[in-house]
């Protein structure tokens, strides 16, 4: 048994909805907070400093995206999007905003339990093992320092969300072998493939790396895709000398 309770900001307009899972999460082991609209969830934030947060896009004040956008402007807190959109482009326009993962609605409550569970758990562990030489690598003008979870470019500071980071770590860690969208769903996520999750999470992360770390994002040369399987980083890694 945990002796701090992991806190949960859900944030959505719907008093029932706000209810149910205020009900089910408390039951479950987590302190939740809640907030019904866009900017009393940054009041809210800023106050009770969640641990995640559980997104509604259909907000009044400030929809789910500005509230998203904002967050990720001074916090690396896992996100979960609700959506009842059902346009694919709008679906994943969270993703690409820095949210970590989006559930649709009408939803499961178990189902959104478990990736909170799952997305907290990879937080906690903050697992840098698997990264050869656990320490500062150096890949060709990159610096990963996997200590302090950050990324230099050139000398300058790329900031990365924390899911971002996990998924280069993995990927750094793997390099010169190609890792499937499931194995990476597993390790940085932390899902199971039969969780019904959208593969595309991986492919908008994998995106939003490139953009911050390629010389020419739509023709990689760091990230390479293996189609139809998943990703393989390409370049060699070298441990930093202090």
């Amino acid at each position: 048994m945990k002796n701090k309770k992991s806190k949960v900001l859900v944030v959505d307009d719907e008093t029932s909805i706000r209810r149910i899972l205020e009900i089910r999460l408390s039951m479950v082991g987590y302190e939740v907070v809640t907030a019904a609209d866009g900017l009393e969830a940054l009041d809210i934030f800023h106050k009770k400093v969640p641990d995640l947060v559980v997104l509604d896009v259909m907000l009044p004040k400030l929809d789910g995206y500005g509230v998203c956008q904002k967050l990720r402007q001074e916090s690396n807190i896992p996100i979960i999007m609700l959506t009842a959109l059902e346009d694919v482009a709008d679906r994943l326009m969270g993703l690409e905003l820095g949210a970590d993962d989006y559930v649709c609605k009408p939803f499961s409550p178990k189902e959104l339990e478990a990736r909170i569970c799952a997305l907290l758990r990879r937080v906690e562990k903050k697992d840098t093992s698997s990264m050869p030489n656990s320490g500062v690598v150096n890949v060709d003008t990159l610096q990963i320092d996997t200590n302090k979870r950050q990324v230099y470019k050139e000398n300058e500071r790329i900031r990365l969300t924390g899911r971002e980071f996990s998924l280069l770590e993995m990927l750094v860690s793997c390099c010169g072998r190609t890792v499937s969208r499931s194995e990476i769903l597993e390790k940085v996520w932390g899902y199971n493939i039969d969780q019904g999750v959208d593969m595309r999470i991986v492919d908008v992360h994998v995106s939003r790396l490139r953009a911050n770390l390629e010389k020419d994002p739509k023709n990689p040369e760091l990230i390479l895709t293996a189609r139809g399987i998943g990703y393989l980083f390409a370049r060699l890694v070298q441990l930093a000398h202090t």
